[in-house]
């Protein structure tokens, strides 16, 4: 089996790649920040290694050598940041990432995954017109995202130099939202914790309650579920296609009152589904599609979550809590 290594793995998209990959085939081990994942991995056969990417000593903890491949998916997020503390994402995606890729180097790992926001590009979003994989980047001037975008694109650039030198092949993800199940419903913005408005509007489907729709009922957007996105990193590591970035999405979008719609079939009550309240006069929801041709073309992706399975696939994964061990329960959430 082809030994892969995944950092962040206690994070959404890292644990669910993890799990994805070893039901692949491939030989994993689950890396993350935490001292201890409680049994998580080892409940689905899988090495987990506490590693600080800011400390070079702890990588002598992972595998040296035989490795196929390094996902890097530690990272410092605007989401779950307090305040702001912009040199956290100086030290995470600059020093952290050129950690990982030395041992990558050292471990003689092929190939190398690393994901990046969709900050850069967001300067083209306002349309429905496909924003291409290699479209030029620019950072949002003056928001909690700026030095996080700034330093992502740093990043990937230190990765191409690296795999240019030691011979490897890389793939940059382009990540917009990821959507998938968390018992954490909240977030971060400029520091304030907030909670996501699509767990807000879940919670009011399940008590029957109205549903207010902001803005524009036709503003659209790609719902990326996390089942399609870990595929997309399953074929960075078995298809051929060229090293270089790679929109993560599934080229279709779902309008706001669809969206809706959708959350009142999965979760409302069938005697009591909540209603749908217009509010145009409140701010509307940003209209954007990323263009994923190029990673059909060359990785051969095809999705396969649309709107609806997606959302009765987070709802089986609200009510088994199968990540209780890793993330804890609802109930841990409601309490704080």
């Amino acid at each position: 089996m082809r030994k892969v290594i995944v950092l962040g793995a206690t994070g959404k998209v890292g644990c669910y790649t993890a799990l994805h990959l070893k039901d692949k085939g491939f030989d994993v081990t689950a890396v993350g920040k935490r001292k201890s994942d409680n049994g998580f991995f080892n409940d689905y056969g899988i090495d987990y290694v506490s590693v600080n990417i800011l400390n070079q000593e702890d990588f002598k903890r992972l595998p040296q050598e035989n490795v196929f491949a390094v996902i890097h998916m530690a990272a410092v997020l605007p989401a779950k940041m307090v305040g702001y503390e912009p040199r956290d994402y100086v030290e995470s995606n600059i020093y952290g990432t050129m950690n990982v890729l030395d041992y990558a180097v050292t471990a003689g790992a092929e190939r190398f995954v690393f994901p990046k926001s969709w900050s850069d590009v967001t300067y083209l979003t306002g349309s429905l017109k496909p924003i291409p994989a290699d479209a030029p980047v620019k950072f949002p001037i003056n928001d909690d995202h700026t030095i996080y975008a700034i330093t992502k694109n740093a990043a990937t650039d230190i990765v191409a130099h690296y795999a240019a030198r030691y011979g490897f092949r890389y793939y940059i993800l382009r990540f917009p939202n990821i959507f998938c199940y968390h018992p954490d419903p909240t977030y971060f913005v400029n520091g304030t914790k907030r909670w996501q408005g699509m767990w807000r509007i879940i919670e009011q489907a399940k008590r029957g309650e109205d549903i207010e729709l902001w803005g524009d009922p036709m503003a659209a957007r790609d719902f990326i579920y996390v089942k399609d996105c870990v595929q997309i990193v399953e074929k960075t590591l078995t298809a051929e296609g060229e090293c270089g970035t790679y929109n993560v999405g599934t080229g279709k979008a779902t309008t706001r009152i669809d969206q809706l719609k959708g959350i009142v079939e999965v979760f409302s009550p069938h005697d009591h589904p909540s209603q749908i309240v217009m509010a145009p006069e409140k701010p509307s929801a940003p209209f954007f599609l990323l263009d994923i041709q190029k990673t059909i073309d060359q990785l051969g992706y095809h999705p396969e979550y649309d709107y609806i399975r997606s959302l009765r696939d987070i709802k089986e994964e609200m009510e088994n809590e199968r990540f209780a061990k890793l993330w804890g329960r609802r109930v841990d959430y409601d309490q704080e």
